[in-house]
């Protein structure tokens, strides 16, 4: 069973037509699945033009984030399998049965926006490329679209990492770097990306939780990745400080043996931390 979560917040000028297509597609299909509408604390008439498709409608008093909603969505689903879009009627929801094709094949199916027509904003796309370049480094994988909205995935995947998944925007890039951190198989399909309608609630301050939420992520799943590097460079610099020493000032200070030997100690914390990693994921 396919179960479709929706996370909304003020959404009355997409979510007609959105849940109007998507219930066409489905119908086409034939496959059996449930609709999920999250209502995160919308003001306006998004509810209300929810209840009209008859789907599960789920409320939440005020608004608690994306993440958030999504995760409620997926506490409330009954599928084996959580397909997520937005109600904004940017993604296009008639890709529905391309992403469904490699489920036999895939953990996880992600609609990536490298289509033909795809309209990001300007202003988001210097974060997107810097947040695609840090996540490549940590799964050692060219990710084509990071934070794709319009995705399918196991749900027991999902529920292996519940509590990693922040309550705002980063649950989808939490999820991209836990199943790829963790060789879970997944496939990107090109996909289109349209004009939101309505305003966008994205806030400025998901950026600097962006890159908050990248450290946490390599902390977790691959240590090394940032203790190697440092150590390294904490090595080279102790190095060229000693001999700087001796071959200038013929002296060897407390100053380049102090950094050699912290170099060791950041090398031997990122080992203990790589061991810990591996052992709690057996």
């Amino acid at each position: 069973m396919l179960s479709i979560v929706i996370p909304t917040y003020n959404e009355e000028e997409g979510i007609d037509q959105v849940l109007g297509e998507i219930k066409g597609v489905m119908a086409k299909l034939k496959e059996k699945s449930e609709i999920i509408v999250v209502d995160d604390g919308s003001q306006d008439r998004t509810a209300e033009i929810a209840k009209k498709h008859k789907v599960k409608l789920i409320r939440n008093p005020y608004n608690r984030g994306y993440g958030f909603s999504i995760k409620r969505g997926i506490k409330e689903s009954k599928g084996d399998w959580i397909l997520i879009t937005d109600a904004d009627g940017t993604y296009p929801v008639k890709d529905i049965p391309r992403l469904l094709e490699y489920t036999g094949e895939y953990d996880m199916v992600v609609g990536a926006r490298t289509g033909k027509n795809v309209k990001i904003p300007l202003m988001r796309r210097p974060a997107k490329f810097m947040l695609g370049r840090v996540a490549n480094y940590l799964t050692g994988v060219k990710i084509p679209d990071l934070n794709s909205g319009f995705r399918v995935f196991r749900k027991d995947i999902a529920l292996r990492f519940f509590n990693l998944f922040p309550y705002g925007f980063s649950f989808t890039t939490t999820i991209t770097m836990a199943c790829l951190s963790n060789e879970y198989l997944v496939k990107y399909v090109p996909i289109d990306y349209h004009r939101r309608k309505g305003k966008s609630s994205m806030k400025r301050r998901e950026f600097i939780n962006f890159n908050i939420l990248m450290l946490r992520m390599i902390m977790y799943f691959k240590p090394l990745k940032i203790f190697m590097p440092s150590a390294a460079v904490l090595f080279i610099i102790g190095i060229v400080l000693l001999l700087w020493d001796l071959i200038i000032r013929f002296n060897v200070t407390e100053l380049s043996v102090m950094i050699i030997l912290v170099s060791f100690l950041v090398g031997f914390l990122g080992l203990i931390a790589d061991l810990v990693v591996k052992k709690t994921s057996e």
